[in-house]
């Protein structure tokens, strides 16, 4: 539970003073007080490290048509959007220090209109990209008090999408809080099922155990459908029967709904939210119309 990664050990984690390489790339990049827990993890692979702080340097520190106090409070809305503490806390520290007024971190609510014009296409590119379309683009251009120039637009959505990636990595590598952010307390992922869920063991009992026997019950009627169609049906594959199964399992009752709010969610988080209800959804559904996508080719 040391360290700055729950799934990596601290003794892999490279150090500031350990390969000479590395610590010069460090030095080189870092422009803040010291390095924080994303690059010491992602120094494991230092090819990948240089591209990632460049990157990084070019967006946040670089000149561009975005102020950096801006740029830090679409981070902010980008990582919200995934339930990211870390990287809320992080760039709500960074925000403060390139002279981002506090009141905006009280919520959406505080910031400039511009800025929450910005929470429609956010949430959209962070859970069900393929729903954007020209029209949410030409809304933020439209002329007016609070439009967006077309330059501007272009680097809040590479920031937006950057972070929004970014909070995968958080997720993925298990990356603890700095030291003065919330106490050292470990970062958290999104859950469908919280800690304070009831054990299996009780979630049968009252009403509650009536109706998942309903499901039950429904679910294995349609399990029943598929495998009798498949004995009418030729040609039809193993993996395919699998995958038929593995559907019906999915858009089933019995499986919890990615886009419920953890009961738990931050309030620091969701300050920055709007239509917090808002998440993933599959693609494509079996029996609904598939919605429209771009094709690069």
């Amino acid at each position: 539970a040391r360290g700055p990664s729950t799934f990596v050990p601290l003794g892999e984690i490279p150090q500031e003073g350990g390969d000479s390489s590395l610590h010069q790339l460090l030095r080189a990049f870092v422009s803040a007080r010291r390095v924080d827990h994303v690059a010491m993890v992602m120094g494991l692979h230092p090819q990948y490290l240089s591209s990632f702080w460049k990157t990084q340097y070019l967006l946040l520190r670089m000149d561009g048509p975005l102020p950096y106090h801006k740029r830090h409070y679409i981070a902010i809305m980008a990582a919200a959007r995934h339930r990211c503490s870390y990287l809320v806390g992080l760039h709500m520290g960074e925000f403060l220090q390139v002279g981002g007024d506090p009141a905006w971190l009280r919520g959406l609510h505080c910031a400039p209109q511009k800025l929450r014009n910005l929470s429609e296409i956010n949430k959209l590119l962070a859970h069900r990209p393929w729903l954007v379309t020209k029209e949410h683009i030409e809304a933020l251009l439209k002329p007016g008090e609070d439009s967006w120039s077309l330059a501007e637009l272009v680097q809040a959505l590479v920031l937006l999408t950057h972070y929004h990636s970014l909070a995968s990595f958080v997720f993925g590598c298990g990356i603890r809080p700095e030291e003065e952010q919330d106490g050292g307390s470990s970062c958290w992922t999104p859950s469908p099922h919280s800690d304070s869920s009831p054990a299996p063991e009780d979630s049968m009992g009252g009403s509650g155990g009536t109706d998942a026997m309903q499901e039950v019950e429904m679910l294995m009627e349609r399990m029943k459908l598929l495998q009798e169609n498949h004995l009418e049906e030729e040609g039809v594959t193993q993996e395919e029967m699998a995958t038929r199964f593995e559907l019906e399992k999915t858009e089933s009752l019995l499986v919890p709904s990615s886009d419920a709010v953890d009961p738990s969610l931050q309030s620091n988080i969701r300050c920055f939210l709007e239509d917090p209800e808002f998440g993933y959804k599959d693609f494509t559904r079996r029996g609904e119309q598939a919605p429209p996508t771009f094709r690069a080719q």
